[in-house]
């Protein structure tokens, strides 16, 4: 059977998710309860059997060091293989590399020792539950050089905008990469690629003064080289900026949404954390909301998320709301359409509303 290992590339993604990325970026925003967004990239392509992941992180990744540790959560703490988080080298006075470029001509040990035959490259911006065995299988049968992912939406938000979309032939081929925002084909940046020819790839770029391996490499060369179109049918979340992220969080209070995501078969992992289990007392009134454990909630809560460890004070009021880990609300609050970072808290009687389109978001470790 042919290896794969993986490279979970965050160096072009850009942190606006604005309170949320001001001490972290993108990959560390908590999602989903109690998970963080690079759990997805790290769980796919841990439960398609890729035992060697790289991260390449440029900036603000203290927070993602101190999550992902050595990679237990995902069973990659072992002898061979492993999680590696990769930043680039400053400190190479003959290095001409540029961009992501930089960081695959830094770290080019890692695809260099690596046992297996393919790449999979993926960012964290995009949340799904893939197998990339099947991608590999479909690569393979197609005889393409690279193999790109993609999701046909049925609806385009304002997050596509910023994403590439794939123009497609009947037989898979790829024969346009651009930015029409009325292409509903959204490239996941993901794609597989054989090991040889990335390396091929890469110093082919830095040769030639290149910044961006995706688009100096892959995409200008597309009337040179085949690039088959994998299509991705799962469930499926875009998030790059506030209000992408409230909206793709309030999706997962719809059971089937969160059934498809969070998978018997395909589980995804996080940094354990024991904690006793939430505690609902005879005040409190919970309803179609998602709630972590360590959570002590005597008041009303609708329609929301709660993460690990969060404090809701009899009287206080809680609907359409993020609320993350260890934040306190004090009797008689009211949050509506609200976003609360780690370790905030809100006093006694305060009322925080934000819109549906534009939620009200408090960074972490404020006092209102």
């Amino acid at each position: 059977m042919d290896r794969i290992a993986g490279i979970i590339n965050l160096d072009h993604e850009q942190d606006m998710l604005d309170e949320l990325t001001y001490f972290r970026c993108g990959a560390a925003v908590p999602f989903g309860g109690r998970y963080r967004m690079i759990d997805f990239a790290i769980s796919n392509m841990t439960n398609s059997r890729i035992e060697s992941v790289a991260v390449f992180a440029r900036r603000k990744y203290r927070s993602l060091m101190d999550h992902l540790e050595q990679g237990k959560a995902w069973d990659l703490d072992r002898k061979r293989g492993g999680l590696f988080i990769l930043p680039p080298d400053w400190n190479d006075p003959t290095d001409i590399s540029r961009g992501d470029l930089q960081h695959f001509h830094n770290n080019i040990d890692f695809i260099n020792r690596t046992l297996a035959d393919y790449i999979v490259v993926s960012g964290s911006q995009h949340i799904c539950s893939i197998n990339y065995q099947d991608v590999l299988q479909e690569h393979k049968n197609s005889g393409a050089d690279v193999t790109v992912i993609y999701k046909k939406v049925d609806e385009l938000y304002p997050e596509h905008q910023r994403a590439h979309k794939l123009d497609i032939d009947e037989d898979n081929r790829v024969t346009g990469i651009h930015n029409d925002h009325s292409n509903t084909n959204v490239y996941m940046d993901m794609y597989i690629i054989e090991k040889d020819y990335l390396y091929e790839l890469i110093e082919k770029c830095i040769a030639h003064g290149c910044a961006h391996f995706f688009l100096d490499g892959i995409k200008a060369k597309l009337p040179e080289i085949n690039i088959n179109a994998y299509e991705y049918h799962g469930t499926h979340a875009m998030i790059n900026s506030v209000e992408s992220y409230y909206r793709n969080s309030a999706k997962l209070l719809n059971a089937d949404e969160h059934d498809e995501l969070f998978k018997d078969d395909a589980p995804v992992f996080t940094k354990v954390k024991n904690e006793a289990p939430s505690n609902y007392t005879e005040t409190s009134h919970v309803s179609n909301t998602l709630v972590a454990n360590g959570c002590v909630i005597e008041g009303q809560v609708e329609d929301s998320i709660l993460f690990r460890g969060v404090k809701v004070a009899e009287g206080a009021v809680i609907k359409n709301s993020i609320i993350m880990q260890r934040c306190e609300i004090d009797s008689d609050a009211v949050l509506e359409n609200v976003i609360l970072d780690k370790d905030c808290s809100i006093s006694s009687g305060k009322t925080l509303i934000g819109a549906p389109e534009k939620p009200y978001v408090l960074a972490k470790r404020r006092t209102m």
